[in-house]
């Protein structure tokens, strides 16, 4: 198996026994359920923001591990008052080091919106992320077909979450619905994590006009940001080039400092 089989087999598993451990009916108890949270998509097209999602990220399986040191809510809120639109926060433990506990974390002390960065395949993991107090879900659209995807997007707009749905090529365009938010492009081969910047540029013509666009992975300068905003992106999500870094807040605020300029430049 490749690695994203690896990585979805090991869901299944996972789901199952969270199944057993706590109830739906209990995560809706959370306090943190019924909680509402702030839009992804407006805070990424609000022009007092950087468009840039900042990523909380341990470790990859590509990469091992980045930085096992530094604390969530320590470059949380560097992110956000360097101006980071928006969170990601990883979740999936085995091949990312993450934990729903850092997502709650980020939630509790800061107030930009957070995407819960999983392998979302069960409704289970959808009211979870509501119960941890993710304002928004990722589906990755190379795992989910035609009707997961549309069940999961419906359920997260339930719950009152919106949808970044991730594509890697032309025809995954099928598994967009009319509950899907924010539309990201992954420049990383999820089956060999291989990263290409041109990937966003080739898979954009084939994004519908009303839906916002990210980049996602591979961004490591802000020249990179001004040519893919020149290119019809909205947003870019950004993890690896902080997170690798001793001290990712301060590594984002001098990078958003340098889009500000080259945007003032153009």
């Amino acid at each position: 198996m490749n690695i994203l089989d690896k990585i979805v087999a090991q869901k299944i598993v996972e789901v199952e026994q969270a199944t057993k451990a706590v109830s739906v009916e209990q995560l809706m108890d959370k306090p943190l359920f019924n909680e509402a949270v702030p839009s992804l998509k407006n805070s990424i097209a609000s022009p007092e923001k950087t468009g840039v999602i900042t990523e909380f990220k341990r470790q990859s399986p590509s990469k091992g591990v980045i930085n096992g040191k530094v604390k969530v809510e320590d470059v949380v809120t560097g992110y956000e008052r360097a101006g980071s639109s928006a969170l990601s926060v990883l979740t999936d433990q085995q091949f990312f080091g993450g934990c729903n506990k850092d997502l709650t974390t980020a939630r509790q002390v800061t107030t930009i919106p957070i995407l819960r960065k999983d392998f979302i395949i069960d409704p289970y993991q959808v009211y979870e992320a509501k119960a941890i107090g993710a304002s928004a879900i990722l589906l990755i659209a190379a795992i989910l077909d035609v009707d997961q995807a549309k069940e999961l997007g419906a359920l997260a707009n339930y719950l009152g979450m919106e949808v970044l749905m991730e594509l890697h090529a032309p025809e995954e365009t099928n598994r967009l619905n009319p509950f899907i938010d924010v539309i990201g492009i992954n420049n990383r081969n999820l089956k060999t994590f291989e990263v290409d910047l041109e990937q966003s540029i080739k898979l954009a013509a084939s994004l519908p006009d009303d839906k916002l666009k990210i980049s996602e992975s591979g961004i490591h300068t802000p020249e990179d940001v001004v040519f893919l905003r020149k290119n019809g992106f909205d947003g870019f999500l950004i993890g690896e080039s902080f997170m690798k870094t001793t001290d990712p807040a301060n590594a984002f605020t001098e990078f958003a400092r340098a889009i500000k300029v080259k945007a003032e430049t153009l």
